[in-house]
């Protein structure tokens, strides 16, 4: 079973191998008052206002900090519905995206109080799947390195709007990676960067990942070692060869 320092360790290894400008986002959905971390912020309580969750998750891979979100400190509605905190049937005369909210994916209503993030590498509380907000050549590799460990490629729907539902409600109920667009409110609101993706990670999947990408950095494949390098006729491996010469192409001597 993994420790608490095993994963706070995941952490560190993560942004270490993947040169990540901000902290993975270690995500836990709340059953329960006593599951809320004793340092944790809970915005309208202890602060006396109201965030969006993309705020909250800027702080916690930002800032450093543990924010536990319950309904009462919610300032949108998408998470509301997405993580069962609010009755989803909504009134038809009520001036919402009725369509976006008909194709929200969300978790059972009531099952959960809340939810808590903090940075995977001083996290104190076991997740449910880190976030990992990182550029797209840190996704390519990352995506490379999983396929070539075994795993199938991954597969998203990508919907424009509403990223803090989309990039951990689908991961909690079918415990699949997936990757999503940082939303206009994480932008605008959040500071996300226009050269930042989201990549998600069920916690049963966090050991292979960092094992993975640290076997590559150890083979000089992983993320630091790739380089721009404008050359033609570059040095290529056998089986390129083998095919050009099958194919009656250029193969270098």
């Amino acid at each position: 079973m993994t420790t608490l320092r095993q994963f706070n360790s995941y952490g560190e290894e993560l942004e270490r191998l993947l040169l990540l400008r901000t902290s993975p986002i270690a995500v836990k959905m709340l059953e329960k008052e006593e599951d809320i971390p004793q340092e944790a912020i809970r915005p309208k309580r202890d602060r006396g206002y109201h965030l969006a969750q993309c705020q909250a998750f800027a702080m916690s891979r930002r800032q450093g900090a543990t924010v536990a979100m319950l309904k009462e400190d919610n300032w949108c509605w998408a998470p509301l519905i997405g993580y069962g905190l609010v009755d989803p049937n909504v009134p038809e005369d009520m001036v919402l995206p009725k369509d976006q909210v008909k194709i929200l994916p969300r978790l059972e209503y009531g099952k959960y109080i809340g939810i808590v993030s903090a940075p995977l590498k001083t996290a104190s509380f076991k997740p449910d799947l880190v976030l990992i907000y990182s550029n797209t050549a840190q996704l390519r590799t990352i995506l490379l390195i999983l396929k070539y460990s075994g795993e199938p490629l991954v597969t998203s729907q990508f919907d424009p709007i509403d990223s803090c539902v989309y990039s951990t409600v689908p991961v909690i109920l079918n415990g699949q990676y997936r990757i999503t667009l940082p939303d206009p409110g994480d932008y605008e609101r959040a500071m996300a960067g226009e050269d930042e993706i989201i990549f998600s990670v069920p916690v049963a999947k966090l050991e292979k990942l960092v094992s993975a990408l640290k076997e590559a950095e150890e083979r000089k494949l992983g993320y630091t070692h790739f380089a721009m390098d404008m050359r033609p006729d570059f040095p290529r491996p056998e089986f390129y060869k083998k095919l050009f010469r099958m194919w009656g192409l250029d193969v270098e001597e």
